[in-house]
């Protein structure tokens, strides 16, 4: 059953968003037909989908736990990972880019953030806005978290060693970047995403679902990249927080780059990583 709907602009897809037949007092936000958010009302610090469970993992290893940290969303969706460093690092300064202007506000409206959250909403084109935040915002975030999605793939000119630059340009030095890779078999988009990042950023670490990135199947990696190498020390950390079976490849051990050398020469899947 469909809560409610509204005409996003400037793409004139539909928004959905309808109660999760499944999981009391949570919420699905469908765009195009394709869901694209999980919401838990009830409890924001729970997350559903895997690769977002793995983005929260990596957001618990920034500084110390509990700490106020600065982020910055690109891509809004039903603002999940915003709630959920609301409700375990309290007092965020946080930031969202969004090309849909109005999904921000629909969203609030009908799924209300979690007191005190502080969101400030930049709408426009990633690209653009990550080079206006830079003044105000740039060498401050400890976290910036690209999930950029027209339908069921990231625009070219959002996933280039430029664009890569300009966020990186808001990290604090140890800050880290976090890439959501939505794929097929064989892995190209990871493929093409691990180019364009590793000359801005390179340090890094992919998690995601062993038959992702052992057997190359369809599904969804998480990139993680630094300009530090502290970074890499989180690899045993978040293999253990999982979900389970999944893998986390080090651009220090090897692993990420047999991953690397076996889709450049097959296309298919190689091991590493537990």
């Amino acid at each position: 059953m469909t809560l409610t709907t509204t005409v996003l602009h400037p793409s004139g897809a539909l928004a959905e968003i309808t109660p999760d037949p499944l999981v009391p007092d949570s919420f699905l936000l469908s765009i195009g037909g394709s869901v694209q958010s999980h919401v838990s009302l009830g409890d924001p610090g729970t997350l559903f989908y895997d690769y977002v469970r793995r983005i929260g993992n990596a957001i618990d290893r920034i500084r110390v736990p509990g700490e106020p940290i600065t982020a910055v969303h690109l891509g809004a969706g039903a603002l999940t990972l915003p709630r959920y460093v609301q409700v375990t690092r309290p007092e965020s300064e946080q930031h969202v880019v969004e090309l849909e202007e109005n999904l921000v506000d629909f969203v609030t409206a009908h799924l209300p953030l979690p007191a005190g959250t502080e969101l400030a909403v930049h709408p426009g084109d990633a690209a653009e806005r990550v080079v206006d935040l830079a003044p105000f915002l740039g060498g401050q975030a400890d976290l910036v978290v690209a999930d950029l999605y027209q339908g069921i793939t990231t625009p070219p000119h959002l996933r280039t060693s430029a664009f890569f630059e300009r966020a990186a340009d808001l990290l604090v030095p140890d800050g880290v970047l976090a890439v959501n890779v939505a794929d097929d078999d064989g892995l190209p988009a990871l493929r093409g995403q691990l180019a364009a990042l590793e000359p801005v950023l390179p340090h890094l670490l992919v998690v995601g679902p062993a038959s992702v990135l052992r057997d190359a199947r369809t599904g969804n990696a998480v990139v993680l990249a630094s300009r530090s190498p502290g970074l890499l020390d989180w690899a045993d950390p978040l293999r253990l927080a999982g979900p389970h079976p999944g893998a986390v490849l080090s651009s220090a051990d090897g692993s990420l780059g047999r991953l690397r050398h076996a889709l450049g020469e097959t296309g298919t899947g190689v091991g590493g990583g537990d």
